[in-house]
């Protein structure tokens, strides 16, 4: 057996595990190769074509990766559909900047040539993504990659398109919509981000036609002054009595000369501004279905790019904000600004671009969702569909519940083009599956495509079976469809998941997914949001490239918790932003170290070995082999329920802390045994390698290129050889059965755990105490244990020889009798289970550790008051950095907790 290298070195060995992956073909699909044992589908939530990999999509695969890998162990066929967006606006707004470089634009270029240059772009930068993913390790079927642009998955996006507008889903119409005067589109309303803004309130007054109770004009307060060139009538609240003489009466809207009514609606808040509402139908949701119910004329001042159209004066041309500064001086003026208040209110801005949403009265196309609605929320409601966690299942109901009709067209030219056509001879009009030039209506040949494209949510709703043969091969959905769980984003539950569930129900009458998983949002050490811009985003190539795949990985799965905002603790250089380094990130690779150097030293001793059952021969083998199925049925279970965070932690202890730190040191020497007791050393040889292997393949699905290369260099297993002797063994550890719960349930021992951890604490008391008061481990000790029960004095007495060995004890004492007093020269421990007196004598000055003791007491004291006086004063409190009072209060508690434990050790030398 060749040697394994002194060293892990992740950038060297990870790119030869990876080739063996690719090469073996183990990614791929293989159903026939685990007939009869179910089926494992993810599909990847598809990044943009012009995407990099951030910390999210790390996280997001990592735990998808988890899932398949487990699933390709247990014999599943393994379906992971890799894809990616086309991303209409972000992809068109990078080729326009691209093409403004060069000199060119593409209204010049025309639509043609500009969509060769947006493909021109995807071929160029579209597999950066793919790579990256590649080399974090993910067994995706790369064979197989998908493109929601691709021929076939547009025709699916077609039939999906004339359906519902045969079936009267889809229509066409004027409606307010969330308009982006920079991207030149409409947004939808889950698209916009809503951003709290200070601003002001403008009370303007508006001169009645007639006076009205002796009054001559109205006050209307506004937060968009601007908007009043396109007023067409004043509401105000029918529950509001003071206004009432007033309805039905008419103001001159100043600037314009237009005159408009004053009118009540229940949309008007009475306690707002001075209960006098403006209403401008074609710029306010609000204003625009109070202007359809009081037949109000729509009047839109803005053109595509928020800039006043003609036929307003000096006015014309200027931008929103221009426009705004020129109206009030306009009110100033004349003497019609009542007065100006402070106002915070919410604006939209554009996902994309952030620019200020224009709210935009335009001719869009819709999906009409009454009859979508009803299917998804009773997949969710009846748990066909579950979340993961549960709170984001209300989440989902109540967007449903609320749901407006969806806004899918969008003013770009990449992206699929509505599949409408129009003909300008007779007014034939009908959405088609292929491109026509001739009306089959009249014959004529002025037809022509609608102009918009489709929102890139309207395709990537179909991402669950579009990628997977429908509508042309629909068998090929068998026993892939429904998905097995959606991994995303919780900014995405209304965006995609929920329109995910509505196509798919739709159009093959059951759910997209069995779960959804809503992973934790990663932010910055400081708490903000990670970005390119704030300089505090991570790459997590940067990560791979310092620490390798396994330790990013297995650090992002351990950040997996309920809690939906996780901090990641890089340092970053605030001038330069380059990436310095992250303390959790190097534990996990010093785990992978441990990993690696702990399996280096087994196989080292494994000269004579060969492969044989695990039998159990000693306590310790009884602990073991109990606590490995425990963590057999821990793991398993905890990748089914998407535990992951719990699942990487308690993998690690156990690996660590038991595994190695006990039961490796513990079986060593039965490994030097010779002679006679070399059954003895075989036995454990075997016992070893079995518990070895099977931790390696619990690992796996987290930290797959180390435990890989590991498994290259092992011997045949137990769990490699079947009932006839005859070796079964797997080309790869990722295609090696998985350690099924049921397999190692025989090996739980509940009294031999019982026994054994019994033994441990007896062992660490005695080495601690050694560590403390600096005893040489050579120095024999007396030890007496008083037992809280005859069942615990009992399990310790059966463990007596193992104690002595491994404590380096001369004599063990166990009673349950009550001692009259402590044993002189004693170092008293408690425990709830026993009380364990380790006898120093001479060994330890008891004097100057008093005085140790006592001095350290004293300082810890001292410093402790400073802290809790500077927590009472309420200005540093009030003043400080949160993060630097946070850090006071753990001082403060920690500096307490020392303190007491220091006391406790005071005791004995009183």
């Amino acid at each position: 057996m060749e040697e394994m290298p002194k060293t892990y070195d992740p950038a060297s060995t990870e790119p030869k595990i990876l080739e063996k992956w690719l090469a073996g073909g183990y990614y791929q699909r293989k159903p026939e190769r685990y007939p009869g044992a179910g089926d494992c589908t993810v599909v990847i939530p598809p990044p943009n074509v012009t995407g990099m990999l951030h910390m999210g999509h790390a996280l997001d695969d990592s735990i998808q990766d988890a899932i398949v890998r487990e699933a390709r162990m247990r014999g599943r066929s393994t379906r992971w559909i890799l894809g990616t967006d086309h991303a209409g606006i972000a992809t068109q707004t990078k080729v326009d900047k691209k093409l403004k470089s060069e000199g060119k634009n593409r209204l010049e270029m025309g639509r043609e040539a500009f969509l060769d240059a947006c493909w021109d772009w995807t071929h160029e930068y579209g597999g950066i993504i793919q790579n990256q993913i590649r080399r974090m390790g993910c067994s995706v079927d790369f064979e197989h990659e998908r493109f929601t642009m691709d021929p076939e998955y547009a025709e699916a996006v077609r039939r999906v398109f004339c359906d519902w507008y045969h079936g009267g889903l889809i229509y066409r119409g004027k409606r307010i919509v969330n308009w982006c005067p920079s991207c030149t589109t409409a947004i939808s309303d889950d698209e916009a981000e809503y951003k709290d803004e200070q601003g002001h309130l403008w009370y303007l007054r508006y001169p009645l036609t007639e006076p009205v109770n002796g009054q001559d004009y109205i006050v209307v307060a506004t937060t968009r002054p601007e908007t009043m060139l396109g007023d067409t009538g004043v509401a105000v609240s029918p529950k509001d009595p003071e206004k009432s003489a007033f309805i039905g009466k008419t103001v001159k809207l100043p600037i314009v000369d237009r005159e408009i009514p004053i009118f009540d609606d229940w949309h008007v808040d009475a306690g707002f501004g001075t209960g006098f509402v403006k209403v401008t139908p074609a710029h306010d949701p609000n204003d625009y279905a109070m202007g359809v119910a009081h037949d109000l004329p729509q009047i839109n001042i803005f053109d595509e790019h928020a800039v006043v159209v003609e036929g307003y004066g000096s006015f014309t041309g200027m931008s929103r904000d221009e426009c705004r500064e020129a109206v009030v001086a306009w009110f100033e003026e004349h003497g019609l600004l009542d007065h100006i208040e402070e106002h915070e209110h919410s604006v939209m801005h554009c996902y994309r671009c952030d620019t200020t949403l224009e709210p935009w009265l335009s001719e869009q196309w819709f999906v009409a969702v009454d009859k979508l609605k009803g299917p998804a929320i009773e997949a969710v409601e009846s748990g066909r569909v579950r979340f993961n966690a549960e709170r984001w299942k209300q989440s989902y109901l109540t967007w449903m519940e609320n749901l407006k009709d969806w806004c899918i067209s969008r003013q770009l030219w990449w992206g699929h083009r509505i599949p409408v056509f129009y003909c300008e001879d007779c007014g034939w009009e009908d959405a088609l599956m292929e491109d026509t030039g001739v009306c089959p209506k009249c014959g004529g040949h002025h037809v022509h495509q609608d102009e918009n494209v489709l929102d890139t949510w309207f395709s990537s709703q179909l991402w669950t079976f579009a990628t997977q043969g429908w509508p042309q091969r629909p068998r090929e959905l068998e026993g892939h469809h429904p998905t097995t769980a959606l991994v995303t984003a919780r900014d995405i539950i209304a965006l995609w998941v929920a329109r995910m569930i509505m196509s798919s129900e739709y159009f093959l009458g059951e759910e997209p997914f069995r779960d959804v998983v809503i992973y934790p949002t990663i932010l910055a050490k400081d708490g903000s949001r990670m970005s390119k811009s704030k300089g505090n985003g991570v790459d997590p190539m940067d990560l791979i490239d310092k620490y390798g795949a396994d330790a990013m990985r297995f650090n992002l799965l351990s950040l997996f918790t309920n809690n939906q905002d996780v901090k990641f603790d890089a340092d970053i250089d605030k001038k330069t932003h380059e990436f310095l380094g992250s303390a959790r990130t190097e534990q996990a690779r010093a785990f992978v170290t441990k990993i690696w150097n702990a399996s280096r030293f087994l196989l080292m001793n494994m000269e004579g070995y060969e492969p044989g059952k695990p039998v159990i021969e000693t306590a310790a083998d009884a602990w073991m082999f109990s606590r490995l199925a425990k963590q057999v049925r821990a793991v398993t279970e905890g990748i089914e329920t998407y535990n992951f965070g719990d699942i990487v932690r308690n993998v690690q202890a156990f690996f660590w802390n038991e595994v190695c730190d006990w039961y490796v040191e513990v079986t060593k020497t039965r490994l030097n045994v010779v002679g006679e007791d070399s059954a003895d050393r075989l036995q454990a040889q075997r016992n070893l390698i079995f518990v070895l292997d099977t931790c390696l393949r619990l690992m796996h699905p987290f930290m797959p290129f180390v435990t890989e290369a590991i498994w290259d260099q092992m011997p045949v297993s137990a769990l490699d050889v079947d009932e006839a002797g005859e070796s079964r063994r797997a080309d790869a550890l990722m295609v090696a059965a998985w350690p099924e719960p049921e397999a190692y349930a025989q090996w739980i021992d509940e009294p031999a755990e019982r026994a054994f951890e019994l033994t441990r604490a007896v062992v660490t008391d005695v080495r601690s105490t050694r560590a403390r008061y600096r005893i040489s481990p050579k120095e024999q000790l007396d030890v007496h244990v008083h037992a809280a029960s005859h069942e615990v004095a009992e399990a310790i007495r059966g463990m007596a020889d193992f104690i002595c060995t491994f404590a380096r004890v001369s004599s063990l004492g166990i009673s349950t009798d009550a001692l009259a007093e402590k044993p002189e020269g004693s170092i008293a421990l408690a425990g709830s289970d026993f009380d364990a007196y380790v006898i120093v004598g001479d060994l330890v000055d008891f004097a100057a550790e008093r005085a140790r003791i006592e001095k350290e007491i004293a300082k810890a004291e001292k410093e402790l008051t400073g802290a809790e006086k500077t927590l009472a004063n309420e200005g540093f409190v009030a003043k400080a950095a949160p993060e630097v009072v946070q850090k006071k209060r753990d001082r403060a508690e920690e500096l307490r907790s020392q303190i007491a434990s220091l006391k406790v050790q005071l005791v004995d030398f009183s």
